[in-house]
């Protein structure tokens, strides 16, 4: 299905700065681009990923990087389908040294991205099936097809003779391509360096989703009260976000009452009561870019321990956010947090993700990852343009509540700039009495 639209010709250079000016409050413009403002960039934002990712992969020393992640399918070709896709493993993208990337889709999106993804070029986009999980068993013969032709690519880019990186894969394909003779390596490391640092781009959409959940709660600050159950803050929060154009809800929790301590996460049809402390947290993507944003109230009242909790909780945090600046290091950060034991853990595997932090971008989870389980041992920098979320927890000492907080930061070239702009600095009552 050949097209005469222009394709794309070389990056321009001014589209690869990360163009960050800190003197102001980072924008949060709204759902839609203007003529009398620049707001989002979205070429820019293609070709910096871009040019991020080819970098990375230069460095790495592979010949090319095979992805079938979604998130770093989007990286690579700024194209989604739907977050139905994402367990299905039938989507790739291929991106050779040297090369623009390639990306297979689903059937007939194949022929929308010939349309509507015009910094693709027409001969890059493919028709893609590998199986659907298994359902079509690999002695159907696609997975062989498929390993054919990325060897053949590979060998035509000069690149046949070097490893590739892959991100996720299945076994089945994972052996069609060692058949061919194919060194597979770990991509995933690669496409993390690649996604490290954000321009003012991404970084705006970061904001943007984040403005989107400070709505949210203070939805649920008039919603949260007696009789209301945690699934119905789960179904109006899902509502809300979709209504001002979050594509995509990954998860929802809700906790609240006596099942507060441990921290389940997840969220049931239990029904809030007076003095419960509850916690929620909000997982969506706005233009694929992520949050992870929670909050604690209490409904009508609060009790002493509850409330010597959620200032333990924001001690803990304000410590570790105090510290973010270029040039420190994870376990630095993860130094100012308690020890599992303090805190009724038998080890840090059992705390993990309580004292936590976790860059933010188009997947939940990026670099930098703070943690005592992993950052004392193996610290990483901090570095100027990440965006990550920083969260704490403290249970009560009456031995089922507890406070959950989290804020998400970019780093500055002065320090820590806050996104998540609901107040946390006291604990929230909803439903006074």
């Amino acid at each position: 299905m050949a097209s005469d639209t222009p394709r794309p010709a070389e990056i321009d250079p001014a589209h690869l700065e990360p163009r960050y000016s800190w003197g102001g409050a980072i924008a949060a413009p709204g759902h839609s681009g203007v003529d009398t403002e620049e707001r989002v960039n979205f070429d820019r934002l293609r070709d910096y990923r871009l040019a991020r990712a080819k970098q990375a992969l230069e460095n790495s020393g592979l010949g090319a990087l095979l992805c079938f992640d979604n998130n770093n399918i989007r990286y690579l070709t700024g194209t989604a389908i739907g977050e139905w896709s994402r367990d299905k493993m039938s989507r790739y993208a291929l991106l050779m040294q040297g090369e623009e990337p390639h990306v297979w889709d689903f059937g007939s999106a194949a022929s929308h991205h010939r349309i509507h993804a015009p910094w693709l070029r027409d001969e890059n986009i493919h028709a893609g099936m590998l199986g659907l999980r298994g359902t079509v068993p690999p002695d159907a013969g696609l997975m062989t097809r498929a390993a054919e032709q990325i060897k053949s690519m590979l060998d035509e880019a000069g690149v046949g003779d070097m490893p590739i990186g892959v991100d996720i894969c299945e076994p089945p394909m994972l052996f069609e391509l060692q058949k061919r003779n194919i060194e597979v390596r770990d991509g995933q490391q690669v496409m993390l360096d690649a996604r490290e640092i954000k321009n003012i781009d991404e970084i705006v959409l970061l904001n943007q989703a984040a403005g989107m959940v400070d709505a949210v709660y203070h939805m649920i600050g008039e919603e949260l009260k007696p009789g209301v159950r945690e699934n119905d803050i789960v179904a109006r929060a899902n509502k809300l976000l979709y209504e001002m154009g979050s594509d995509d809800v990954e998860a929802i929790n809700a906790i609240s009452g006596e099942r507060c301590s441990p921290h389940p996460h997840n969220f049931t049809d239990r029904m809030v009561r007076p003095g419960d402390q509850a916690f929620f947290d909000i997982l969506h993507g706005y233009m694929g870019y992520r949050t992870c944003y929670y909050r604690t109230f209490n409904v009508g009242r609060a009790s002493e321990v509850q409330e010597d909790a959620y200032k333990q909780c924001r001690e803990w945090l304000d410590a570790a956010i105090e510290l973010v600046r270029p040039g420190v290091s994870t376990d630095e950060i993860a130094a100012v947090w308690p020890e599992a034991e303090e805190f009724g853990f038998a080890g840090e595997m059992e705390a993990f993700g309580l004292q936590f932090g976790h860059g933010l971008g188009v997947s939940i989870h990026e670099r930098p990852i703070i943690s005592r389980l992993i950052s004392m041992e193996d610290p990483k920098e901090i570095k100027e343009g990440m965006v990550f979320a920083l969260e704490t927890y403290c249970p009560a000492k009456d031995g089922y509540s507890a406070a959950r907080i989290e804020e998400e930061v970019v780093v500055t070239d002065e320090g820590p700039q806050i996104i998540s702009l609901y107040p946390a600095e006291d604990l929230p009552i909803s439903a006074k009495y």
